[in-house]
């Protein structure tokens, strides 16, 4: 049983997922670099749950105890025991693998350390670690508390004991696990993020306007949300950073970015998070 977890990163994932655990009556840490985004990540937190109060979902008395379960703490030294660590932290390799380092040194062998990462080599990052048998994946979805489905990602030498550790916290929390091979995107995301590409493709060569691009396939595909609005609601810098990594780790061309994706990221127009994608946000 899981009783207490530090994540790391307060953004958009980070706080997701500090959030939905504490309403699990996990004991949660939460750690960014910048003490300013956890203070913000926390009054986000909040803000989220007042909903659910105002609805009358939950009690304010519950809110309390929620949010009374989620403790900022400045630096890894102020931690303290917890039973698993999850980075969260932005998809690039070489800072995670520096902020595994740090942490293989600091929490006691028997710690999982787990990666949120949503394409990046489990086993490539595990490779900073003396002890590779605990690290893994465990992939969240955004938004957290409603997506069901979380990927468990061993990588090569991770052991069995911490492959049945993950799922049975993934099982704690109420989500539904499935174990990945360590390939590049995983399962989802190696299906989903080239079809959004290709949404995006579609739009930039004229073939539809957005809306009609995103009704055709909630109308004609039974999706839910459309794909121009869904990359919004993950972010184009992370469509465009798992296109990256499938083109490199592939090598083949049928990955390649679309313009229109590097183009609106270099314009930091990335979706909901900065309030202006394929659409406007208030």
């Amino acid at each position: 049983m899981i009783k207490k977890v530090l994540v790391i990163g307060a953004g958009t994932m980070g706080k997701g997922i500090a959030g939905f655990l504490a309403s699990c009556d996990i004991q949660t840490f939460l750690l960014d670099q910048n003490v300013e985004i956890t203070k913000l990540a926390i009054e986000q937190i909040s803000q989220k749950i007042q909903k659910d109060v105002d609805a009358k979902v939950i009690s304010e008395e519950r809110k309390k105890e929620i949010m009374s379960k989620i403790l900022p703490v400045p630096s890894l030294s102020q931690v303290g025991n917890v039973d698993i660590v999850i980075e969260a932290v932005v998809e690039d390799l070489e800072i995670k693998k520096n902020l595994f380092r740090d942490l293989d040194k600091i929490f006691p062998s028997n710690i999982i350390l787990a990666t949120n990462t949503s394409s990046l080599s489990i086993s490539e990052i595990g490779r900073c670690l003396k002890n590779q048998e605990r690290i893994i994946g465990i992939h969240f979805f955004n938004p957290v508390s409603k997506m069901k489905l979380v990927e468990i990602i061993p990588g090569e030498k991770t052991s069995n004991t911490t492959i049945e550790r993950a799922k049975n916290f993934v099982e704690q929390i109420g989500k539904f696990p499935v174990i990945s091979r360590d390939s590049p995107g995983f399962i989802v995301n190696r299906i989903l993020i080239p079809m959004i590409n290709e949404a995006i493709f579609a739009l930039y060569e004229g073939v539809a306007d957005k809306q009609s691009i995103d009704d055709a396939m909630k109308l004609g595909a039974a999706h839910p949300m459309g794909p121009l609005a869904l990359a919004d609601l993950i972010g184009l810098d992370v469509c465009l950073d798992i296109m990256k990594t499938l083109e490199k780790s592939f090598n083949d061309p049928k990955y390649r970015p679309c313009p229109l994706l590097y183009e609106m990221v270099k314009q930091n127009k990335l979706g909901r998070k900065t309030k202006e994608g394929f659409y406007l946000y208030k």
